[in-house]
């Protein structure tokens, strides 16, 4: 089916969708994105009332066929997701795909009628992302990214804390994503023909047509910025959308960022070490990505869990929060504080709890929201804000560049060059770009 068939089908779907779901009633999902994350976050999601998923699609049939023993024998299996969207049976999309197809499956999900979960980043650059939005606005979707942070209890706590005044005044905030991969990174194998049972030119999609390398596909695609945005648009976005919950804030207005490959020579382009600063309106964030070392900070406390830890001192991924009273440090299943040494006044006590990952909360929050058709706590638009922070970061580092950001707008200020890099050019026969509107 061309893109142009499909836009209106999908149209005519749309006018004929159900009426908004009742509490009681079921919801039934469609898989597109079939590999291992995909399959965890389904898993979590089936967990909610009333919730089964009646179709899979992934341009690689086995791991759509694996996805259908898994889904059950009522599902179907279709290696074009257009096919899944088709159904009108299917209330919800679940997009679980490399991050370059997450535009043009949300916004033909919108335009079927059809509410979307979509993985984090939100998009694989910002001008996408805006056509996500917008295609979910006008077609009056539930659309929710995968940040399951928002849906943290102990997150909840740490935004009460910093918002409260506890930590005193805070306006430093470090993120960082440490992990060990030196020497060899993700390796190097030459091309080869395209297995059987994938459509590889399905799989770049929008992206430029290339051979077909091991590399580029399902476990490391993110090394490559065809598809992602590395390091940063990968465990940066959640830490990113973290601060924005935790500090009241939606937007930097302006972003520094250098970075260099020093060590790896293999098949990804992402740099070894990527450092950015952003200045927000009332505090700067500090972020690092380190792939040759997986220590991240320092320090640890007896009985505390640490997300990703490998050895008996590392912290490899996290946030700190450095107020007048004290600091907070957390990460995705736990928190600590630590009083400052003050001689006048009184500081915040020592304090540590661990918590748990949250995404079959999330995944449940998401399904709520499909029901009573309320936004969900990571809305498309929340998704959006903080997948620009790291994309903007690659634009400076790409062009060498400190950035100043009008969120506005949506354009970089004063630099033309930078601002064309807020979008990039689909192959044509891939380009969804104008069908949110």
């Amino acid at each position: 089916m061309k893109r142009r068939e499909f836009v209106g089908a999908a149209a005519a779907a749309a006018m004929a969708t159900r009426q908004a779901i009742g509490a009681n009633d079921r919801v039934v999902v469609g898989l597109v994105g079939c590999g291992a994350r995909g399959l965890t976050v389904a898993n979590a999601m089936r967990q909610a009332p009333g919730v089964e998923y009646g179709a899979v699609a992934d341009v690689y049939l086995p791991n759509a066929q694996h996805a259908r023993e898994w889904a059950g024998p009522s599902a179907t299996a279709y290696q074009d997701f257009r096919k899944l969207l088709e159904r009108k049976d299917i209330d919800a999309v679940h997009v679980a795909t490399p991050d370059h197809w997450h535009a043009g499956i949300t916004v033909l999900a919108c335009q079927a009628g059809k509410d979307v979960y979509v993985e984090k980043p939100l998009a694989h650059n910002i001008r996408e992302g805006r056509r996500m939005v917008e295609a979910a606005r006008r077609y009056d979707r539930i659309a929710m990214a995968g940040m399951q942070h928002r849906s943290a209890p102990h997150y909840k706590e740490v935004q009460r804390i910093v918002q409260s005044g506890q930590l005193g005044h805070v306006h430093f905030v470090r993120v960082w994503n440490y992990v060990e991969m030196a020497p060899n990174g993700i390796g190097r194998v030459p091309d080869t023909p395209v297995p059987d049972g994938l459509d590889w030119d399905f799989y770049l999609g929008p992206a430029p047509k290339v051979p077909f390398n091991r590399k580029r596909f399902i476990e490391t695609f993110r090394w490559f910025r065809d598809y992602s945005g590395g390091y940063i648009t990968d465990y940066g976005t959640h830490r990113f959308d973290t601060v924005h919950q935790v500090m009241g804030a939606t937007a930097p207005v302006s972003v520094s960022a250098m970075g260099r490959r020093f060590l790896m020579h293999d098949a990804g382009d992402i740099p070894d070490i990527l450092q950015a600063t952003f200045e927000y309106p009332n505090f700067i964030l500090s972020y690092e990505a380190n792939v040759l070392n997986g220590h991240g900070m320092g320090g640890r406390t007896p009985g505390m869990q640490y997300y990703n830890a490998t050895g008996a001192d590392d912290r490899p991924h996290g946030e700190a929060y450095y107020g007048t009273n004290g600091t907070l440090i957390a990460d995705r299943i736990g928190y600590e504080i630590y009083p400052a040494f003050r001689p006048e006044g009184k500081p915040v006590e020592r304090f540590h709890m661990n918590s748990t990952d949250a995404t079959v909360l999330h995944a449940a929050n998401f399904i709520r929201a499909v029901k009573s058709r309320e936004r969900p706590e990571a809305d498309i638009e929340v998704g959006l804000r903080s997948t620009t922070v790291p994309l903007l970061a690659n634009i400076s580092y790409d062009t060498g560049r400190k950035l100043h950001w009008d969120a506005e707008k949506e354009e970089v200020i004063g630099d033309a060059d930078a601002t064309r890099r807020l979008g990039r050019v689909a192959r044509k026969e891939w380009d969804w770009s104008g069908t949110a509107g």
